[in-house]
């Protein structure tokens, strides 16, 4: 039983792997670079009036593309259907806040050294009075479905998680009242309070938790685009521009984003 299982299993991701066994000179035959990244995620992947995506991540696809010599297209994805689509070859690769998790990285190929890492943390109203995560025990804490550190905040802290799919509607209850507080990534809590709309009213005032590296990833097979992207990470590091990326958008550089640009830059071929 468990040969037969690992035989269809293997049937069923041979032609993905066989698509992207060449995915550079694929890429660059075709022309096009095509990067999932997030739309909803204002700093790391936003929408402008015009409608055009744009943020660090899509700045991170751009850099991506210039070394390959070839255009970008910008996929909007979201949690739920992001690695989905990578393995389906609608994106050649995925740059989208995703957090580094073992089961992830059985069904793509993560790219090492991660790019990123955040804490999490709860955008919360000013007139809560909130200064401390034990003060959310019992009370009703807005959330984002399949957040994989929800059960985590609620057993160490015992808030009642409330989930919701992606991030507008956790946003839209916690305005409405129906929530204490928003926990979600750092950075997007800091993007947020770029926008006076939340700003006058709102803080993060807790510090952040359980601190997590996020991936790059392309398909299982793709070695190609994953070797590219490996290097590339490593002068981006080397050169400062997370740092500057994070900075360009208002946002402060992660302890990790520092500390890997110190690394990266004093070390040797």
């Amino acid at each position: 039983m468990r040969k037969t299982l690992a035989l269809i299993i293997a049937a069923a991701i041979a032609p993905f792997a066989a698509q992207a066994a060449d995915g550079v000179d694929a890429i660059k035959q075709r022309g096009t670079l095509i990067v999932g990244v997030k739309a909803d995620y204002k700093p790391f992947g936003f929408r402008d009036p015009s409608g055009a995506v744009i943020g660090i991540e899509p700045d991170l696809a751009a850099d991506v593309a210039k070394r390959l010599g070839v255009k970008l297209e910008l996929v909007p994805v979201v949690s739920s259907n992001r690695i989905e689509f990578l393995q389906q070859g609608k994106v050649d690769m995925l740059i989208a806040t995703m957090s580094d998790k073992p089961e992830r990285r059985k069904v793509v190929q993560a790219i090492d050294p991660q790019y990123y890492s955040d804490f999490v943390n709860v955008l919360l109203p000013k007139k809560a009075g909130v200064k401390d995560w034990n003060e959310l025990k019992g009370k009703p804490l807005c959330a984002t479905s399949g957040a994989w550190y929800n059960k985590d905040i609620a057993r160490t802290y015992g808030p009642e998680i409330v989930a919701f799919d992606g991030s507008e509607k956790p946003l839209f209850a916690l305005k409405q009242g129906n929530c204490v507080g928003y926990v979600y990534d750092q950075t997007f809590i800091q993007g947020r309070l770029l926008d006076a709309e939340w700003s006058t009213d709102f803080e993060m005032p807790l510090k952040g938790v359980l601190d997590a590296p996020w991936i790059m990833a392309v398909a299982l097979g793709n070695d190609s685009l994953k070797t590219l992207l490996e290097e590339t990470t490593k002068d981006w590091m080397k050169t400062g521009f997370i740092v500057a990326e994070e900075k360009k958008y208002g946002i402060e550089p992660t302890e990790y984003s520092k500390a890997m640009h110190e690394k990266m830059k004093s070390a040797t071929n």
